[in-house]
């Protein structure tokens, strides 16, 4: 097997792409939170019924932490875009582990998350137009509040892939 090494005369990423990555990897935690407390069994801002309707107990908990997991881990990724784990695979990582990814792969991977990301999180830019009977009132103005930075998910990775490219062609 062979492992490559990280070239010395690649170019480091610009501040800016790095503040975004790691900003991009933390707007996923407070929708996380709260989804986490709705499977752990709090109503978190839903009336009883609302809660029962939405079926997060049983396999609905299963699905809400898994859904919340792989949002973490996918938010994570973004990190390296800018971190030396994104040029040079860990080895720890069976097949692939010690080996450089194609960096065009990477690009059309992140920017096609991008685009789906922006996609189907700018609806929660219109969550307060909206009624939400089977929320309290205050339960859907804090969970408004919490899904709020994921509108800025797509656009950030965006940006950081665009800075990634740049450094890579």
């Amino acid at each position: 097997m062979t492992t490559t090494q990280l070239d010395a005369r690649s170019t480091h990423p610009p501040r800016w792409a790095i503040r975004a990555a790691h900003v991009a990897a933390l707007v996923t935690l407070p929708s996380g939170i709260w989804r986490l407390l709705l499977a752990a069994g709090f109503t978190a801002g839903y009336t009883e019924a609302g809660y029962e309707a939405m079926g997060f107990s049983g396999w609905g908990a299963v699905y809400v932490v898994g859904l919340t997991l792989g949002g973490e881990l996918l938010a994570l990724l973004t990190l390296g875009l800018v971190r030396p784990w994104g040029e040079v695979l860990p080895r720890w990582i069976p097949l692939v582990g010690g080996r450089r990814p194609n960096p065009r792969a990477v690009t059309a991977a992140a920017g096609v998350g991008a685009g789906l990301l922006t996609l189907l999180l700018a609806q929660f830019a219109f969550w307060f137009a909206f009624p939400h009977p089977d929320m309290t009132p205050l339960g859907s103005t804090v969970a408004g509040i919490l899904y709020l930075p994921l509108i800025a998910w797509g656009p950030l990775l965006a940006a950081v892939t665009i800075a990634h490219h740049r450094r890579r062609r």
